[in-house]
């Protein structure tokens, strides 16, 4: 039998839900692996953009209808694609929130518990996913952020026993991120064995059974050796070998919570409650038998890119929706306070945590022309004022300098550049061939901000496209450099 439904969405409540996200988590333009993401679909839109290096994050844009979409709605709307990222964002926002509150939908009968979830999840939306290297929701715009409320979407359609709709919102999911979506297949067949199994009956394999064939090719059972070895291990996070002990109980933990929500009756809830509790722990108990697996011999470094671990991201959503809906159904009856009480800290003290994430930057990146942070403003200038078709070099370790704040610089300053060493190697770790490369790229720009002029020039002379640095420092003697300007300065190379 199906669960009831629930009507229509609440959609004034769920938009005044996704201000006081932005406001708490903030919004910032091309941080991240928005350095990956956003070139792509820049580069759709102006194709004489990135004329050099451009391997580095096309490799990620060539399976992702993300940089398509950006595009397309660039030119439908005659918006400025910063523009048109910033409203894709708030748009994927109210998404997340939406999508949430259809599990939530499926999962309880209390509105009691129903708005505690809601008002819990906002507030910590940009937490971080156990050990995955991922958070809930990003503050910035990545192919995750369409790929998980759709993930979501696909959810509450199985609880509702709506194939069809899941199976659709599976394909659109596996258009924006075909790795997120593997995992998503698995958990759709765990749900449709469960259900199929409880009522006793034989049917056909749904639709999203035949999407298997998105899984991966092209692994080999062979040791990481090299410069590869060097991009994959600087992902400790890839290993479970490496998680320490807290790490393994944020691992474990949810799924022994899961368990007792599957095994126990709580009041307010509907079957689809204990469903989604039950399928989360072969979810999760696979994942990581799968992830001890492929740490147990050298011989699967290959394959230790599929990540196997990242369902702790789903599964960490799904415990804090639940979790946080039974806890309002049974702390916050006749006592309403309970629900500011459990949600205003965990909002306040995320909102510390996003100050602290981007010290220097502002809390909303707004798309402007100018901004208060160095590093950005020097990005912003270099957009205005030189060549498009200039290609950069940087220093490889630019993007964990504090004043930069994890901008990237491709993303902001649209202008080609050598490959970095933090996160271009995170592209590396998933596309080997890319490997000598980047080691040889980072290698030659390791330092930069110490240049001399004969050093710039021996750089030029291995790579004749580079006719242009930044650097973070005093302008390099003997060099023509027009901006200079708290502390960075934008030079061309002899």
């Amino acid at each position: 039998m199906k669960p009831p439904q629930g009507g229509r969405l609440p959609i004034l409540r769920l938009g005044g839900l996704t201000a006081a996200a932005l406001v708490i988590h903030g919004y910032h333009l091309g941080v991240e692996d928005g350095e990956i993401y956003v070139p792509a679909a820049k580069r759709l839109l102006h194709p004489t953009l990135y004329p050099y290096a451009s391997e580095f994050f096309l490799s990620h844009g060539h399976m992702s209808m993300f940089g398509p979409v950006l595009a397309w709605t660039a030119k439908l709307t005659h918006l400025p694609i910063d523009w048109t990222i910033f409203l894709w964002y708030i748009a994927t926002l109210f998404a997340m929130l939406a999508s949430s509150w259809l599990v939530l939908k499926a999962c309880f009968s209390s509105p009691r518990a129903q708005w505690t979830a809601m008002l819990v999840l906002t507030a910590v939306l940009a937490m971080p996913a156990t050990n995955t290297g991922l958070l809930l929701m990003d503050p910035y715009l990545t192919a995750r952020s369409f790929s998980t409320p759709l993930t979501l979407f696909v959810l509450a359609g199985l609880l509702e026993q709506r194939y069809m709709r899941a199976g659709v919102a599976m394909l659109i999911t596996g258009a924006f991120h075909p790795q997120m979506v593997a995992y998503l297949i698995f958990l759709a067949l765990l749900m449709w064995a469960v259900e199929r199994n409880k009522r006793g009956v034989r049917e056909p394999v749904p639709v999203m059974a035949s999407f298997i064939g998105l899984l991966p090719t092209g692994f080999h059972l062979t040791p990481a050796t090299g410069p590869y070895r060097e991009a994959l291990y600087s992902r400790d996070y890839f290993f479970l070998y490496n998680w320490t002990w807290y790490h393994w109980v944020g691992m474990l933990a949810p799924l022994a919570i899961l368990a007792w929500f599957w095994k126990g009756k709580f009041r307010g809830t509907r079957p689809g409650f204990a469903q989604l509790s039950f399928a989360m722990l072969p979810f999760g108990v696979l994942s990581i038998a799968a992830g001890i697996l492929l740490c147990s011999s050298p011989s699967l470094d290959m394959f230790a890119r599929l990540q196997p671990l990242r369902t702790f991201h789903l599964i960490t959503i799904v415990l804090i929706l639940l979790l946080s809906g039974i806890a309002g159904e049974y702390l916050a009856k006749g006592r309403p306070w309970v629900v500011a009480a459990i949600s205003i800290p965990l909002a306040v003290g995320m909102f510390v945590v996003a100050r602290a994430t981007y010290p220097n930057s502002p809390l909303i990146e707004v798309p402007s022309a100018t901004s208060s942070n160095p590093w950005v403003n020097t990005l912003l200038w270099v957009r205005r004022n030189t060549p498009q078709e200039a290609v950069f070099a940087v220093d490889s370790r630019y993007f964990m300098d504090p004043g930069a704040d994890v901008h990237g610089f491709r993303a902001t300053s649209e202008r080609s550049s050598l490959a970095d060493y933090y996160k271009d190697s995170g592209v590396v770790s998933l596309f080997p061939d890319l490997a000598e490369e980047w080691k040889e790229m980072s290698n030659a720009t390791y330092g930069l901000n110490h240049f001399q002029e004969q050093d710039f020039r021996r750089l030029r002379s291995e790579y004749p496209a580079v006719s242009w640095t930044v650097v973070h420092g005093p302008a390099p003697r003997g060099m023509t450099c027009p901006y200079q300007n708290h502390g960075y300065s934008v030079c061309e190379i002899p």
